[in-house]
């Protein structure tokens, strides 16, 4: 069963509550990376800055030799205008803790302080690595850092990492079995006509009602290329053409996302956007630039980590406070991590149980039940004690 640690918890209120008060976007958490370090170091924790880039590393070692444990958080926030009332508001004009990675960073800045302080560190086999990631917003920021080596010396035999849940309340916990977010690849489509007089569209070649032509063959693709039984998604969520209304423009350009949980259903989706654009060109005689930006793969937890989490999580909240997932659509590039090693990622309740609204991520108003720090470093120390001794 879960038990309070009072000082331990008013720390962890302290560390998060600095954190979402000077967030910083993806690459540029340099505050945040000082902050880390410091707090490492304080602990007699080996840490280091990565090479280049912003965030760190640090490394616990046991007193015998055995596996080694990843704990990740990811470490930047959003370019949201924080419109909460509270005292621990962001003083930075425009960024904002808007998905909880402060409370990611601290409960496993949490869990470091209390595997030393509580002499747990000097009794495991073997180590535990914290690996503080930049840019997952972007997710770019796995990829850079495993590139650079984090997952070796000491090689990393497992990774596990926590993420904020407003859809839970606060002393619930959530678990993917297996799938448990999707890919996700943005695309562009610049669309070449001809500019004329909104009186004349005969002499021109109007690159509107091509692109919307595009949008709405994009909504037979998932209804009607995709198995019903396979989630996919096909978003365009930027349409900009023209300047003013009597004007054909000469130019209009798209952008959205494509999102699945499975490689083959991603690239059937890539396939037919491919299909239809090069349709368009002789059906609109407009030019079509499109272009694909790859993004993150799906997340997919290795089913004996997560079991292993859930397990943890049980013994800690009882049964009924854990329970398995459906996998959603959003990305996380946590997603990097699990290609390279068995690994899991768990959903935090984080939403007030007494009935206050708790604004969903991403929201100006989002906010946490400040419980769910204490909670999730019991989950990840009892996690380190149940793998490592």
């Amino acid at each position: 069963m879960i038990s309070k640690n009072t000082a331990l918890h008013e720390w962890l209120i302290e560390v998060r509550r600095d954190f979402h008060m000077y967030p910083e976007i993806s690459h540029q958490e340099i505050r945040t990376t000082q902050r880390i370090l410091e707090i490492l170091r304080g602990l007699t924790i080996d840490a280091k800055e990565l090479e280049g880039m912003t965030g760190a590393v640090g490394l616990i070692r046991g007193s015998t030799t055995g596996p080694t444990l990843g704990l990740r958080a990811d470490i930047d926030a959003l370019p949201i205008q924080e419109l909460n009332d509270v005292a621990y508001r962001s003083r930075n004009e425009g960024v904002m803790h808007a998905c909880g990675h402060d409370a990611n960073t601290t409960i496993m800045l949490g869990a470091a302080k209390h595997l030393v302080e509580s002499g747990l560190a000097g009794r495991i086999r073997g180590n535990v690595k914290l690996l503080f990631q930049p840019a997952e917003e972007r997710v770019v920021g796995a990829k850079a850092m495993i590139a650079q080596g984090v997952l070796e010396n000491p090689g990393v035999d497992r990774v596990i990492a926590g993420h904020m849940d407003t859809t839970l309340p606060v002393g619930t916990v959530g678990i993917f079995r297996t799938q448990g977010y999707a890919s996700a690849d943005r695309f562009t489509l610049k669309i070449t006509g001809k500019g004329v007089h909104g009186g004349r569209p005969h002499e021109g070649i109007d690159p509107i009602a091509a692109g919307s032509y595009f949008v709405t063959a994009l909504q037979s693709v998932v209804g009607r290329n995709i198995d019903p039984a396979d989630p996919a998604v096909i978003t365009v969520g930027k349409f900009a053409a023209g300047s003013a209304g009597n004007v054909i423009p000469e130019t209009a350009e798209l952008e959205g996302t494509i999102r699945a949980l499975n490689k083959r259903v991603r690239d059937q989706l890539i396939k037919r956007l491919r299909e239809i654009t090069a349709g368009m060109k002789k059906t609109f005689s407009v030019g079509c630039d499109f272009t694909l930006q790859e993004g993150v793969p799906a997340c997919i937890n290795d089913e004996e980590v997560a079991t292993f989490m859930h397990s943890v999580a049980v013994e800690l909240l009882g049964p009924k406070k854990v329970r398995y997932l459906a996998p959603i659509m959003g990305a996380e590039d946590f997603a990097y991590f699990a290609l390279e090693r068995p690994s899991a990622i768990i959903r935090l309740g984080c939403a007030n149980p007494r009935g206050k609204r708790t604004a969903s991520l991403h929201s100006p108003h989002f906010d946490i039940d400040e419980q769910v720090l204490s909670i999730g470093v019991q989950i990840f120390t009892t996690a380190v004690e149940r793998y490592l001794t």
